[in-house]
């Protein structure tokens, strides 16, 4: 499964050509994932009837936290796998809500992070966006004798 790369059945489709993940040897890739629903929706973002966009950056963090764990469960992995993640917030003004909810995922035993703001994502109802890199052997379930000396 070396190089083998992905488009998980049920998950939003990429707006672009690449995969929602790419393995590498034993370490997944997860591509810069958003809120986004397969229906083109995005959880965190609603309007009323006047019109009126109300964004909440707690419920898009958890919904882009859980694509990245369905990505990674179609690779074999799970969120307990991440070693890495890269989080693009369009406001640090976000970043409180932001950490809350990641905390909810991860504590200091969990992955390395880097948060940065950018200036827009691909659709202004997007708050977040990550990207992650997960250890997940390929060989995972199998038992190995290993030598001993």
């Amino acid at each position: 499964m070396t190089g083998a790369s992905g488009i998980v059945p049920g998950k939003a489709r990429p707006r672009g050509r690449f995969p929602h993940f790419r393995r590498a040897g034993d370490f997944v890739f997860v591509s810069g994932t958003s809120s986004r629903r397969p229906d083109g929706t995005f959880a965190g973002a609603s309007a009323d009837p006047m019109g009126v966009t109300d964004l909440d950056i707690r419920a898009q963090t958890r919904a882009v936290i859980g694509n990245v764990g369905e990505i990674l469960a179609a690779a074999g992995g799970s969120l307990a796998d991440v070693v890495s993640v890269t989080a693009y917030l369009v406001s640090m003004n976000d970043f409180g809500g932001y950490n809350e909810v990641y905390g909810e995922f991860f504590d200091e035993s969990g992955p390395a992070r880097t948060t940065v703001a950018v200036h827009q994502l691909p659709h202004p109802h997007l708050l977040i966006e990550i990207s992650a890199t997960a250890y997940v052997p390929q060989n995972r379930g199998q038992r190995h004798s290993s030598p001993r000396s």
